[in-house]
């Protein structure tokens, strides 16, 4: 069973909560090592391969890594997932982790600036945009439209692949949005209108489908033609370069997609 670190998807955003999350990454790898010594050879022979992946991610990567180990016995995955630019600051800060996953090419080229990535990234998947309001729709939401103006409408911060990508879109359709609250990743935009917190929220079309009995989907019109591709890299400084690659190999091919497009992602 893949070891998550951190609060997952669900967990607490900000900068503050990067700053707990690789600490609790750190102290994981710390107790870690010292299990091995302490249980000896057969723990000590077992492979550890740490994957940072997009908050979008979480639930299609769960059931990736899970099958990943299924596949290389004495292997253990440890997930962290949070906002791409996040898990970028937070690996050029020296947190450990072998493979990255960006919710957008733009925060991946970021890491390839940085000297972070080994080789070129691999496309993984698309993605796009859709509105999600609580069940009943109770404001009346339509779309990207003035069915907003007066909203308690929430969306991710533009640091962040859904928030650029939000920006975008509001500005292809002319319109300007007043966010009440912007996220520092897309599930905990989800979050807060599942808990009826907001009226109308900005996702991507995986993470409405993984609370489908809890909201509503209101599609935007256009979203199909700003897609996110998702790509994903064994990162320089991985433990173990081999297995890392293994991992985006596995991940991008016919087995990984198909994972992947069970959870609603579309083809690179």
């Amino acid at each position: 069973m893949p070891f998550r670190i951190g609060g997952g998807g669900r967990g607490p955003g900000g900068l503050a909560g990067r700053h707990l999350r690789t600490t609790a990454l750190v102290a994981a790898v710390g107790l870690s090592a010292l299990a091995g010594c302490a249980t000896g050879d057969d723990d000590a022979d077992r492979r550890q391969l740490t994957v940072f992946a997009a908050a979008s991610l979480t639930d299609a990567f769960t059931d990736l890594a899970e099958e990943f180990e299924r596949t290389n016995p004495g292997v253990d995955v440890r997930l962290s997932f949070d906002g791409s630019s996040g898990l970028v600051d937070q690996i050029a800060g020296g947190a450990p982790a072998d493979v990255f996953a960006s919710a957008d090419t733009r925060t991946m080229e970021r890491a390839v600036a940085d000297g972070l990535v080994a080789g070129e990234p691999t496309p993984l998947a698309t993605n796009v945009l859709t509105l999600i309001t609580p069940p009943g729709n109770p404001a009346g939401i339509t779309g990207l439209d003035e069915s907003l103006d007066g909203a308690r409408l929430v969306v991710c911060a533009a640091v962040v692949p859904c928030g650029n990508a939000t920006r975008e879109l509001a500005a292809r359709a002319g319109i300007t949005l007043r966010p009440v609250s912007e996220e520092s990743k897309v599930t905990d935009v989800r979050g807060k209108v599942e808990s009826g917190e907001a009226d109308a929220g900005i996702v991507y079309v995986t993470d409405a489908r993984a609370v489908a009995d809890r909201v509503e989907q209101v599609p935007i019109v256009g979203a199909d033609g700003l897609p996110n591709v998702y790509p994903v890299a064994a990162l320089d400084r991985a433990t173990d370069p081999g297995l890392a690659r293994r991992f985006v190999d596995a991940v991008t091919g016919p087995e990984g997609r198909a994972v992947l497009a069970e959870h609603g992602f579309g083809p690179p």
